[in-house]
C-alpha cells in the first residue's frame, strides 16, 4: 500500500531547505478534523530514507534531534564544489576539536567553564567553532555578568552524522583518569578528585 504522506513530506523538506521538526511536518500533513497518522508518518520517513540511501541518489534524508532535512550526499561535494560557489571544507585542529568536544558533552557551558577545563584561554576557538555553525549562544548564565551559554547546532550533528547527542559515545572512568594523569603531566601538577 503507497503510503500518501511520502511525497507530501519530501515536498516540504525539499521547499524549506533546512531541518524541520517532526511536529511541524505533522502539523503540515493533517487538519484540525484529522490530525496526521504518527504512524503512517514514520513509516514514510523510513521509506524515504531507505530509497534516498540507495546508491543511485545523490541526495540523502537525515534526521538531526527530532528534525528531518534533505541534503546532499557526502560523496559528491567536490561535484557541487565545481558548480557552486561553496565554502571550503572547516579544517577542525586539534585545540578546536577539543573545545567543542567540551562544549558537546558539558552543554550549556560558558567560555570561563570550558577555559578552567582546558587551562588556558579558548576565545579563538570559542569564535571559530562559532564561525563554523557548530556550536551557538543557546541563552546566558542566570549569574554576575550573565555569560554567554554555548551549545552545540544542527551542524554539529550533520558534520559528525549522529541523529541526536545521546549518539555521542560514553566516556569510561578509565579514560577520565587517564586524561587526569596525562593533564597533570603536562602541568606539572597534582590534580585531587
Amino acid at each position: 500500500m503507497k503510503n500518501v504522506y511520502k511525497p507530501s513530506i519530501e515536498a516540504i523538506l525539499f521547499a524549506i531547505g533546512g531541518a524541520v521538526e517532526e511536529s511541524r511536518l505533522l502539523a503540515a500533513l493533517g487538519t484540525e478534523e484529522e490530525p496526521a497518522d504518527k504512524k503512517a508518518f514514520k513509516e514514510a520517513v523510513s521509506e524515504l530514507i531507505e530509497e534516498y540511501d540507495s546508491e543511485d541518489r545523490g541526495i540523502r534524508l537525515i534526521e538531526l534531534d527530532g528534525k528531518y532535512q534533505l541534503c546532499t550526499k557526502n560523496e559528491y561535494y567536490d561535484v557541487l564544489a565545481k558548480i557552486v560557489n561553496m565554502p571550503k571544507k572547516h579544517v577542525l585542529t586539534d585545540v578546536l576539536l577539543e573545545t567543542l568536544s567540551i562544549v558537546a558533552y558539558k552543554q550549556p557551558v560558558t567560555r570561563a567553564e570550558i577555559e578552567k577545563i582546558r587551562g588556558v584561554s579558548c576565545s579563538h576557538a570559542v569564535n571559530r567553532l562559532v564561525e563554523y555553525n557548530l556550536i551557538a549562544e543557546v541563552g546566558r548564565l542566570d549569574a554576575p555578568g550573565h555569560p554567554i551559554l554555548f551549545g552545540t547546532t544542527d551542524d554539529f550533528l550533520r558534520s559528525f552524522g549522529i541523529s541526536s547527542m545521546d549518539e555521542l559515545p560514553d566516556i569510561s572512568p578509565d579514560k577520565i583518569e587517564d586524561f587526569r594523569k596525562q593533564a597533570e603531566e603536562e602541568a606539572g601538577i597534582e590534580v585531587t578528585t
